[in-house]
C-alpha cells in the first residue's frame, strides 16, 4: 500500500517498497541481516560497524577504496565470519545480495576534498546512483548520511531540517555541499519513483578516536597541535562557532534512525555550541596548558555558525547525544597519543 512521506514540510505518496530476497519470509531458513556499510573503513564508518557487529544476528560487508579510510581501523574483525571488506570504489557498481545499506562514503574533510574535487563530487552523485540502483535491485533499505553542510552558511540559527539553505554553487566546497544536496535529491527521487525506502541522517560535527590525525578537521587539528606542542591555529576571527558529537552518539542515531519508520532528513548532531576559542582554550586546558593560541587565515565559504535543532531526532527517534565535549575530548587524546607515540607527562 502507497504511504504519505514527509520531505521536509512536503508530503507526497510513493510506491510501495521492491521486495527483497524470497529467503526472508522462509519458514526453515533463519537467515541474519546482510548489512552493507560503504566507507566502513573511516572514521564514522568503522564505528559503526563495531556497533552492528555486536549483535551475532549482522552479518556485515563493508566497501571502502581506502582514499580516506584505513584497514587498520577495521583490523579486530578481519577474519571473522560475520564480516567481509572488499576494495571498491562506490562510483564502480556493486552486485550483491544485501538487506540494508549504510551509504557513508565520500571525503568529508575539507583537505580531501579540496586536494580532489572531482572524485568528491563523482562519489556523492554517481556512488549514491549507484547504491540506490543496487538498493532498487535488491530490495534493500538505505540509509544516506547527508551532512550540515548542506545548510551552507545558514542564515537561519539554529538550523531545522525543513531549511532550505544558503549554499555556494561554485565555491571550493562545493564538490562536497552540493554533492551531498544532489545526494538527497536523488535518494528521494529513488523513493518516489521506486519505492525504495531511504534514510537521510545530516550529520554535524563528529571527532572521537579514528579520525584521520592531519585532516584539517579543527577538534583534530588542535588535539594533534596540543600533542605535539605545536600552537594551536584558529582560523579568524574565532567568533565562528560549531557543535561537536562524539561518535558512539553519532552512531547510535544512525542505527536508531535505519531501524525506524521516518525517511528524514533528520539532524543528528549536538546542540552544545562552542567557538573555535572557546575549543581552543578547552583543549588547551585538558591536553597542554603550554602551548600558544594564533590565529590564521580562513577558508573561503567557512560558515560563521553550526548547531543542529534536534528536536525531531528527539521525537521521532528517541534520540539525544550524552556524551559531553569534556568527556570525549580525553578518549580522543588518548588515541591520538597512541598513534603519534608521544607519551603522557
Amino acid at each position: 500500500m502507497a504511504k504519505e512521506v514527509s520531505n521536509g514540510d512536503h508530503n507526497s505518496v510513493t510506491k510501495p517498497p521492491p521486495t527483497p530476497s524470497p529467503l526472508r519470509n522462509s519458514k526453515f531458513f533463519q537467515s541474519n541481516m546482510r548489512i552493507l556499510v560503504t566507507g566502513g573503513a573511516g572514521f564514522i564508518g568503522s564505528h559503526l560497524v563495531d556497533k552492528l557487529m555486536q549483535n551475532e544476528k549482522n552479518e556485515v560487508i563493508v566497501a571502502d577504496n581506502y582514499f580516506t579510510g584505513s584497514k587498520d581501523n577495521l583490523r579486530k574483525w578481519i577474519g571473522h565470519p560475520r564480516f567481509e571488506l572488499i576494495r571498491h570504489d562506490v562510483t564502480e557498481p556493486l552486485l550483491i545480495e544485501v538487506d540494508q545499506i549504510y551509504h557513508l562514503a565520500c571525503p568529508a574533510s575539507p583537505i580531501f576534498y579540496k586536494y580532489n574535487p572531482v572524485k568528491t563530487i563523482k562519489t556523492n552523485v554517481i556512488g549514491t546512483l549507484n547504491m540506490l540502483g543496487l538498493a532498487k535491485r535488491v530490495g534493500a533499505r538505505i540509509l544516506l548520511t547527508s551532512t550540515s553542510e548542506v545548510y551552507g552558511d545558514p542564515l537561519v540559527h539554529p538550523q531545522e531540517e525543513s531549511y532550505w539553505g544558503n549554499v555556494n554553487p561554485i565555491g571550493v566546497r562545493s564538490c562536497y555541499d552540493e554533492g551531498k544536496r544532489v545526494a538527497e535529491t536523488l535518494m528521494f527521487d529513488y523513493h518516489r519513483q521506486h519505492g525504495i525506502e531511504i534514510r537521510i541522517a545530516r550529520i554535524f560535527n563528529t571527532y572521537g578516536p579514528r579520525m584521520n590525525i592531519d585532516d584539517g578537521r579543527v577538534v583534530s587539528n588542535f588535539i594533534a597541535q596540543a600533542i605535539r606542542g605545536e600552537s594551536l591555529t584558529v582560523q579568524a576571527p574565532g567568533t565562528q562557532t560549531r557543535s561537536f558529537c562524539y561518535v558512539s552518539d553519532m552512531v547510535d542515531g544512525l542505527v536508531r534512525l535505519m531501524e525506524g519508520d521516518n525517511t528524514g532528513p533528520i539532524n543528528i548532531g549536538n546542540p552544545g555550541e562552542f567557538t573555535m576559542l572557546e575549543l581552543a582554550e578547552t583543549v588547551k586546558e585538558l591536553i597542554n596548558p603550554k602551548v600558544e593560541i594564533s590565529m590564521v587565515e580562513n577558508t573561503p565559504d567557512d560558515p560563521r555558525q553550526r548547531k543542529p535543532d534536534i528536536t525531531k531526532a528527539k521525537e521521532l527517534l528517541g534520540w539525544e547525544p550524552n556524551v559531553k565535549l569534556r568527556e570525549g575530548l580525553p578518549l580522543m587524546e588518548e588515541d591520538f597519543r597512541l598513534r603519534l607515540g608521544v607519551a603522557k607527562n
